[in-house]
């Protein structure tokens, strides 16, 4: 049981690469977001001492994302 996390995480990440395969909308559409629901699902189930460091990498690399689109 301790590495659900992991598989839920992998089976997302799975099946948001094969979304990118699909030529059709419809099917592509509904692989990645069932992809980002697993890897949501996968996330909450991580231990604290991994989701600190996940969530302070995704802030600094989007955060200045954020500030470019504030410039425009």
């Amino acid at each position: 049981m301790p590495l659900t996390h992991l598989l839920f995480l992998a089976a997302g990440m799975g099946l948001v690469w094969v979304s990118l395969k699909f030529k059709d909308d419809v099917y592509r559409l509904a692989t990645a977001i069932s992809g980002a629901i697993f890897i949501v699902w996968g996330f909450a189930l991580t231990p604290l001492q991994f989701q600190l460091p996940i969530e302070a990498l995704v802030l600094i690399l989007v955060f200045p994302i954020c500030l470019r689109c504030l410039k425009e």
